[in-house]
């Protein structure tokens, strides 16, 4: 029962810290300050929270001619409402698909004319054809905003609470930090509440997958997963490591036997899936043709924007965007993207364990982020929820990286006036992440698992691993916090005006490859040694 009490407190404190972002910018200090005291009296102490207002600003407002993502969003509710289905993903004269056109899968079309229903009901001026465009009220804000909310406590939030008890080991004290720290993460808080998306969405729909597979539960987790492939196409990033586990995990029960039963089960829950989906658009194939060109935009080419991966890396010292062509770098970023995660899902399929899975959606999602086609810098929160998922296991690697996540999106941040929200957040997760899980103070090379790093050291063998490790963290921190602090006090030189957000994604950059390999070799060490983690699944 107390445990259920703290799970509530850590809800509830979650839920303040993303409406504190989303009233930007002054308010949140105030919400977080008195969270800090909520965790630390364990709830003993009760505080009020007096009532904001929304804040006059919102990212994107008054900037025509695009108004931001939350014009995006508001946009793909009047043209769902609006419009017949069969125009949706059509350039007409009622839907110019260069003003926000959609380009995102069936189901966040679906998410768009519910949200829209309900904003008919309250003012219909919200979501008027073509009228409503850049509209913005304190009323609407309020609104959209609370969608957001509203997804998150239906479906992100929940996944988060029945992993983190059911499917993580240690104490209920442990589990409730890691529950605790996993949905105080600033990366998502700031995309969804203050950039303005839907992420949630279908990153609460792949943990229900997740969960699902880790109760052993294959043909609700298939369920899960593909409704979250439908959200948004960018959950290709997980698809490898779920068809590799249950794959693997068929071919374990035999392919003559039950593992044939639950391979049919499964393909028939994945392709029923898929065509419940799809199916006011399979009338016609060019209709679903053009919904397919619409979500996979090949001809915006490799580089979408600064991003810490490799090709804007190593951009700035080759510069590969005018040596290769359109195709080659095509088929050269899924060349490497494929190289990339092969190892992983290698392992998998040969071990189907659920650690193996969890750390085969880290290196996956890491993969797909350093190497595949025309990333986004908010593409790092794929990679970021499997890493939520080691935070229990792997708490100091796992605290790092997040950290260099949230960092990595900084330029997106300060475009978006988000600042004091970015500052705050990350502060605030770093305290209670190294407060609560005490990843330095348990950090010796069993649990960073660097046995295999202490093989290929063997000549140094008075060398404290684990101690550079923190110091790597130390530095790490002290950068991030450096290069923060330079990007907005500074004024770049005048012939180099790129010079901070290519300081912020190298940096960044060289963290996630760093991580990248380090999980790699962690997935081909061996398994933790918890039953939990023993069993196949």
């Amino acid at each position: 029962m107390q445990t259920w009490s703290l799970v509530s407190i850590c809800v509830l404190l979650a839920l303040v810290v993303r409406w504190g972002v989303s009233l930007n910018s002054y308010s949140v200090l105030l919400f977080l300050v008195c969270a800090c005291v909520y965790v630390l009296s364990a709830g003993k102490h009760w505080i009020s929270f007096p009532f904001i207002r929304l804040s006059d600003v919102s990212p994107g407002a008054g900037k025509p001619p695009m108004f931001g993502d939350y014009e995006a969003q508001r946009h793909w509710q009047e043209v769902t409402y609006n419009l017949p289905l069969q125009e949706w993903y059509f350039n007409t004269t009622e839907n110019d698909l260069m003003y926000w056109g959609l380009d995102y899968p069936p189901l966040t079309a679906y998410h768009s004319l519910i949200c829209a229903y309900v904003a008919k009901s309250i003012n219909p001026e919200w979501v008027e054809l073509h009228k409503s465009r850049g509209y913005e009220s304190p009323k609407h804000k309020l609104f959209m905003r609370a969608t957001v909310l509203v997804a998150d406590l239906i479906l992100f939030i929940p996944a988060v609470v029945l992993y983190c008890l059911y499917l993580t080991d240690g104490s209920s004290r442990k589990k409730v930090s890691t529950l605790f720290c996993f949905l105080l993460y600033p990366g998502l808080i700031l995309i969804d509440y203050g950039h303005f998306q839907y992420n949630g969405v279908s990153l609460g729909l792949a943990l229900w997958g997740v969960l699902a597979l880790g109760l052993g539960w294959d043909a609700l987790g298939s369920l899960a997963f593909c409704l979250a492939l439908n959200y948004k196409q960018m959950e290709l990033y997980h698809a490898l490591p779920f068809f590799c586990y249950l794959l693997g995990k068929s071919v374990q029960l035999g392919l003559m036997g039950r593992g044939l039963f639950l391979l049919v089960r499964i393909a028939s829950t994945v392709l029923g899936t898929f065509a419940l989906c799809w199916l006011p658009f399979l009338s016609d194939p060019d209709h679903a043709m053009q919904v397919v060109r619409r979500i996979f935009p090949v001809a915006r080419g490799l580089f979408e924007d600064k991003v810490a991966n490799t090709w804007c890396s190593l951009n700035v010292l080759v510069k590969v965007r005018y040596i290769l062509s359109s195709d080659s770098q095509i088929y050269l970023s899924l060349a490497c993207t494929l190289l990339a995660v092969l190892p992983s899902c290698v392992r998998l399929l040969t071990k189907p364990t659920f650690w193996q899975f969890k750390l085969a959606l880290a290196n996956s999602s890491l993969a797909f982020f350093l190497f595949s086609y025309q990333v986004h810098e908010k593409s790092i929160l794929l990679v970021a929820l499997p890493v939520c998922l080691l935070l229990n296991d792997l708490p100091l690697v796992a605290i790092w990286f997040l950290h260099a996540s949230t960092f990595s999106m900084m330029p997106l941040f300060l475009r978006d006036g988000l600042l004091v929200p970015y500052v705050v957040t990350s502060l605030a997760f770093l305290y209670f992440s190294i407060y609560l899980l005490s990843p330095l103070e348990h950090c010796s090379e069993d649990t960073l698992r660097l046995g295999v790093y202490r093989k290929l050291l063997f000549f140094l063998p008075k060398l404290d691993l684990a101690w550079i490790v923190r110091w790597k963290f130390y530095i790490s921190v002290a950068a991030t916090a450096g290069l923060s602090f330079v990007t907005v006090a500074l004024v770049p030189p005048s012939h180099l005006p790129d010079l901070f957000p290519l300081l912020v994604t190298s940096t960044a950059f060289l963290q996630f490859l760093g991580t990248f390999i380090y999980l790699n070799i962690v997935q081909f060490s061996e398994p933790p040694s918890r039953k939990s983690n023993k069993k196949k699944k």
